[in-house]
């Protein structure tokens, strides 16, 4: 294996800010923890980089994985780079790894690691503002747009977390008349996989939905079905826990969750959870309900599977290719049949909840040892 290099500044940007992992993130300290102890770290700002020293190296590395948030001694870190950067020669050759989409966009970052020696390697997580802008912030598009095309006119080499995601990738090089470069699918690892036995945190069935409340996850939908669930079956309805921050043009979903008085007791809604606590609720509820439109992956129902709870879905690719035909899949518009399964899965007894937990006995989740599996020839056979 050939010399390493990791871009580190969207985590330790992120760590600065008091800031907890997204699911990017925790792809960027899985590859930290893979590679950290004879690697290189990389910071860069709107495509200028610096690699910092050995030890500077270490020491962000070591910050990263334990998660310690020393502010001072970032910028401090931060301030030696700007300094000693430009005096660094160039290094062997070697693999620059960037695992986020943050600063794919300028040219001058891939040249700057050429001149270094160094091929750019970056993963793709989605393609979602391309293909579903309607879902995006304005001018997001533009901006992913921007960075995918950089990606694959200057990067040696991309990451796909799924199939699907290198067929879209694929597809947009295409449309794009852009050359597609070498590429590789490595899927991602959950978070949470340890079942550990807590009591059940809430009595009686209830229902989780994981992720930040915005539109692309079909929050409000689902706060609509709860709403008839309740006032079909009263208080004898299942519980919605609502795992996940308030995320941006969310207002129907918020007005929901703060003024429906039927929701009051139905529905639960946490802002953050810890990883223990958000096992517990995952592994005593009847299901994960993922209703998304779209998706560029799916940890949470990797996630659900591996503690051997059933998941609930709409009908994705990316998730048949992930959990082949174990969860049951309905339309994410689809009313009645979602409210049909919530009420069967709640249900003493459930023959369809008893039927999906015997198909998850053949599921196996992604892990970390099978992502470097695929990954490590792909980057050997850059050189």
């Amino acid at each position: 294996m050939h010399k390493i290099s990791i871009d580190v500044t969207r985590l330790l940007t992120r760590l600065y800010d008091g800031l907890l992992p997204t699911g990017v993130d925790r792809v960027g300290i899985a590859y930290v923890e893979r590679y950290g102890a004879n690697a290189d770290a990389v910071l860069s700002e709107r495509g200028f980089s610096t690699v910092l020293s050995r030890k500077d190296s270490q020491f962000a590395f070591e910050m990263i994985v334990s998660g310690a948030r020393k502010r001072f001694a970032i910028r401090k870190l931060v301030a030696r780079a700007c300094i000693n950067g430009p005096r660094l020669k160039n290094r062997d050759k070697g693999v620059l790894l960037h695992t986020s989409h943050n600063g794919m966009e300028f040219h001058r970052y891939y040249n700057a690691m050429k001149k270094r020696g160094l091929r750019t390697v970056c993963m793709v997580h989605d393609l979602i503002p391309l293909t579903h802008a309607e879902f995006c912030r304005p001018g997001v598009d533009v901006a992913h747009r921007k960075r995918i095309h950089t990606a694959l006119t200057h990067a040696d080499g991309l990451i796909a977390n799924s199939q699907d995601t290198l067929n879209m990738l694929a597809a947009e090089a295409n449309r794009a008349a852009l050359p597609m470069p070498a590429s590789v699918v490595a899927r991602l690892a959950p978070a949470i996989t340890e079942r550990t036995a807590h009591p059940p945190p809430i009595a009686g069935p209830y229902f989780v939905v994981l992720g930040t409340i915005e539109p692309r996850k079909n929050h409000w939908f689902l706060l609509q079905v709860w709403r008839r669930l309740v006032e079909k079956h009263g208080v004898a309805a299942p519980k919605l826990v609502v795992i996940g921050r308030r995320g941006w043009e969310c207002e129907n979903a918020i007005d929901m969750l703060e003024r429906c008085s039927q929701l009051e007791d139905a529905v639960i809604e946490l802002h953050g959870c810890s990883d223990e606590d958000l096992r517990t609720w995952i592994q005593h509820s009847q299901a994960l309900l993922f209703p998304s439109f779209v998706e560029g992956y799916g940890i949470p129902l990797v996630e659900a599977l591996a503690l051997n709870v059933p998941v609930l879905a709409s009908d994705l690719g990316v998730f048949r290719e992930i959990a082949d035909d174990i969860p049951d899949y309905l339309d994410p518009l689809d009313g009645l049949g979602w409210m049909a399964c919530v009420e069967a899965y709640a249900a003493t007894g459930s023959a369809m909840r008893a039927a999906q937990l015997l198909r998850i006995e053949r599921f196996r989740a992604p892990t970390w040892a099978d992502h470097f599996e695929a990954l490590d020839p792909f980057l050997a056979s850059l050189n």
